[in-house]
């Protein structure tokens, strides 16, 4: 690569760092156990809130991705868009900081969360869809991991300094009150100006060149070609059976992100600063496995690398559900993180193979859509038997079908 392509891919991976702050402090470690244990009225009332309002996001996903995917292969410039919505999701998290505890700040972190997410998740279609611009066909599998993987290590960062300078400080940064739970408030606007500090680079050295169509006929054009999509899957089955296989397994994945804090917290009696220190680990072990990966993704082949990301969750996961003891809660729940990333990187990698160079933002709009169209449905269901069985762990128990389920589809009928 030439010195201008390094700075392009080290950009392009950055974002990774930049939005990593959501997943890791918003969606997982922090704020959803602080709604759960502070806001809502019990952890199993919040753990079936938290369900919904992440159902409800996968909704919104579902209509949008694929338009906005379309949208983006019109106008041949993804850039714009993945400000926009990075905007939207930015301040979005920066209102979290009005969700007090109590009950009566309910509504506003569930309807703020579910705005997040939606951008969070818009964001990444035209992030992704960046990846080949970025990388030759021969180094999208490492360039994805090396995306993950730095990703990973942001999200061990940024949950550090909340841990360092607000959970576990007796004195706040910044004089926050604890008696008003500012110090976990307050990883809200931290993540919002995490966010948009690091995702500069992108907007600076990738670059990119449209087609000329201008953005009101960029819309109209991605409206129209949506009735285009069924004819492209119906002739592209490799994609529309990958598209299946991922729109499971990812579900799995999702659930797992959305309520493992939770269920370490309601299940094992960690503290915030407990599960805060357990993410940071989690995300270590993920990220090296992501960056390990890497390579074996562009040598073996990205379904392989999904297979056996998928088959080591299903049997860790199995085990994490059978045992009582905390000690073996961290040292499975560290096991399973070198998993995490080789699935996502690999999928996002397959996609950029699978994907023809004049469909790109379409397929990546439909890997969006694939991994989001039934995540109400985990989070559904978790949320369902939690609350039937008033078990945390016969709701974490309904993960491992998707990820089995995913396999198969992916290893039977993806070539």
């Amino acid at each position: 690569m030439s010195a201008l392509n390094r700075r392009a891919v080290a950009a392009w991976c950055l974002y990774d760092w930049a939005n990593s702050a959501f997943p890791a402090v918003i969606t997982t470690f922090v704020f959803a156990t602080y709604f759960t244990q502070a806001v809502a009225p019990d952890p199993v009332t919040g753990t079936a809130m938290w369900g919904h309002a992440t159902s409800l996001a996968g909704l919104c996903i579902a209509i949008l991705a694929p338009l906005m995917g379309s949208i983006a292969d019109r106008g041949g410039r993804q850039k714009p868009f993945l400000a926009a919505f990075s905007g939207v999701a930015i301040l979005a998290c920066a209102t979290l900081w009005f969700v007090g505890p109590s009950p009566e700040s309910i509504p506003l972190a569930l309807i703020t969360f579910a705005v997040a997410t939606v951008a969070f998740e818009m964001a990444a279609v035209f992030y992704n869809a960046l990846l080949p611009k970025v990388a030759p066909p021969a180094l999208l599998g490492r360039v994805s991991g090396w995306g993950w993987g730095l990703g990973y290590l942001g999200g061990i960062v940024c949950l550090g300094l909340v841990l360092v300078g607000f959970v576990q400080n007796p004195a706040p940064w910044f004089g926050l009150a604890r008696e008003a739970a500012e110090h976990v408030r307050v990883v809200g606007p931290f993540t919002a100006v995490w966010w948009a500090l690091f995702a500069v680079p992108i907007f600076l050295l990738v670059r990119e060149t449209g087609t000329g169509i201008g953005a009101r006929a960029a819309v109209a054009q991605g409206l129209a070609d949506l009735k285009t999509t069924l004819a492209f899957l119906r002739a592209r089955k490799d994609i529309a059976w990958f598209l299946a296989a991922n729109m499971i397994y990812t579900d799995g994945l999702t659930t797992l992100f959305a309520f493992g804090a939770i269920y370490a917290a309601g299940t094992f009696g960690m503290e915030l600063s407990e599960v805060i220190l357990f993410g940071i680990a989690l995300n270590l072990s993920a990220g090296l496995g992501a960056f390990a990966f890497a390579w074996i993704d562009d040598r073996i082949g990205s379904k392989r690398t999904i297979a056996i990301g998928l088959v080591c969750l299903t049997f860790v996961g199995f085990a994490l559900l059978l045992i009582e003891s905390k000690t073996w809660f961290w040292i499975l729940g560290v096991a399973i993180g070198p998993f995490f990333g080789p699935v996502q990187a690999a999928s996002r990698s397959l996609a950029a193979r699978l994907a023809p160079e004049e469909h790109r933002a379409r397929v990546f709009g439909l890997f969006a859509l694939s991994g989001r169209i039934t995540a109400f449905l985990g989070p559904a269901i978790l949320g369902f038997v939690t609350l039937a069985f008033e078990s945390q762990r016969a709701g974490m128990a309904t993960i491992l079908p998707f990820f089995a389920i995913g396999l198969f589809l992916l290893w039977r009928k993806v070539p």
